[in-house]
């Protein structure tokens, strides 16, 4: 028996990278424009894949520790700073959705479901690549990381949907693919269910004990 609970839900947040899209060919390819800029190497796609998914500010540490070994305060404001402004001119070029997302957002549309993104990403290149991908259309707000001064894993995001929108927690309910979306949902007290090809952290999802796992946002529809 599914957690999703779908004819109850009246709003259902999603997560964008790794959830919604698959855009760390974009990220990669911003960071490593960034880090040419910087007169630093080269990191891997492998790599990019491990440390995205808990915004920009992370991701350019991760990527400095392990190029430097060490975190400079200042490289790293150079390193998010260049990154930012490579990355939001052109959030949007490989990055593509999922199999599956675009049916089930037609779904919830459909059903009179109020669909939220809610992302770490900073909120101008979420709402880009949303754009640019045609699906901005299903969504009734798109939250970006630097909307509120905490970001997932707080859950004030999944809160501030639960009060703007006026619904109950049991009326919610969170998609998400890493640690991250599991942590904001549980301290929030929504139901969470996560997408088994996302982006966590190099870690198997599983073991963040999840509610429900699935493959393809399909199988929900079933």
């Amino acid at each position: 028996m599914s957690i999703a609970q779908l004819d109850k839900r009246e709003l259902i947040l999603f997560d964008l990278d790794g959830t919604l899209v698959d855009s760390a060919s974009d990220l990669y390819r911003a960071m490593n424009m960034s880090l040419n800029v910087l007169q630093l190497p080269f990191v891997t796609e492998e790599q990019v894949r491990v440390w995205i998914g808990k915004g920009s500010s992370k991701f350019c540490e991760s990527v400095l520790l392990h190029l430097t070994g060490s975190l400079d305060p200042a490289q790293h404001q150079e390193l998010l700073n260049t990154f930012l402004e490579v990355y939001n001119a052109d959030p949007c070029v490989d990055t593509v959705p999922f199999p599956g997302i675009i049916e089930f957002l037609q779904w919830g549309k459909a059903q009179g479901k109020k669909l939220i993104c809610v992302t770490n990403k900073p909120e101008q290149p979420a709402r880009s690549i949303l754009d640019i991908l045609d699906m901005a259309k299903y969504f009734d707000d798109t939250i970006g990381g630097d909307r509120f001064t905490e970001r997932k894993p707080d859950p004030r995001q999944l809160l501030h949907c639960v009060e703007h929108y006026a619904v109950s927690k049991e009326q919610v309910l969170m998609i998400g693919d890493s640690v991250n979306d599991v942590e904001a949902a549980r301290r929030a007290g929504i139901d969470c269910i996560v997408v088994s090809y996302g982006y966590n952290h190099g870690e198997n999802i599983a073991d963040s004990h999840p509610q429900e796992i699935v493959d393809d946002l399909r199988e929900l529809l079933a």
